[in-house]
């Protein structure tokens, strides 16, 4: 997928902040569109259908933490990707924005040349899978790689873009003990930063999510998927 291909939607109550970081997007020929709070955010992703969300935390009306949760309460717009934009740096909060369903968490003061690596990096998730791989049958539920979600009991079951992809890549292991740093790397990507907790909470949401035991800790290492 081209970068002109891709819509970017920017929320942020600060106009400078707006301007400053769709400028750098529109330089890389990304479609930018933007909102200054929540409320108007979700209504331009409902008729626009971005490919990825850049909210910032802190806003009136509706703050990037109740955005996150409305859209990815919607079925229809769920698997946006969403990444926070803020200032706050602390462990507790990147934990709560991944908990809410963040893809990735970026801090201020921004780096353009780090903002828009990061931006890249996430938006390689779009890649097209091929149709004759789009299936994978486990003992229990179905993976449909097409379309990003789980099917467990005749019901689909929607997954945050990373969840989904860390679920992939530890099926796809065959069993296996992948380390924790192979699973930043893969799932990730190497140019993408994040705290030592935010697998523990994906994993953790992707238990809940499923129903699930197969997914296992193996203590210091790593975690490994496992039907048993």
């Amino acid at each position: 997928m081209e970068n002109s291909e891709i819509t970017i939607l920017l929320v942020d109550d600060e106009p400078d902040i707006l301007e400053f970081l769709g400028y750098n997007l529109g330089r890389e020929g990304y479609k930018v569109l933007k909102a200054k709070n929540g409320q108007k955010a979700l209504n331009l992703i409902k008729q626009h259908r971005p490919h990825l969300v850049i909210l910032d935390v802190m806003m009136p009306v509706m703050d990037g933490m109740e955005t996150c949760l409305e859209i990815r309460k919607n079925p229809d717009i769920a698997d946006t990707l969403i990444i926070f934009l803020t200032a706050r740096g602390e462990d507790y909060s990147q934990i709560a924005g991944f908990e809410a369903g963040a893809d990735d968490y970026i801090t201020k003061p921004i780096i353009p040349k780090v903002f828009v690596s990061r931006v890249q990096a996430l938006l390689r998730r779009l890649k097209e899978v091929p149709k004759n791989t789009s299936i994978i049958t486990l003992k229990g539920f179905t993976i449909d790689k097409s379309r990003y979600i789980v099917i467990k009991d005749d019901q689909e079951i929607s997954l945050v873009r990373m969840e989904f992809e860390l679920l992939l890549f530890l099926v796809s292991q065959n069993g296996k003990v992948v380390s924790r740093d192979k699973i930043f790397d893969n799932v990730w990507g190497e140019d993408v930063i994040v705290g030592d907790r935010t697998i523990d909470v994906h994993i953790r949401r992707i238990r809940e999510k499923l129903g699930i035991s197969s997914i296992k800790t193996v203590k210091g290492i790593g975690y490994k998927f496992w039907e048993g």
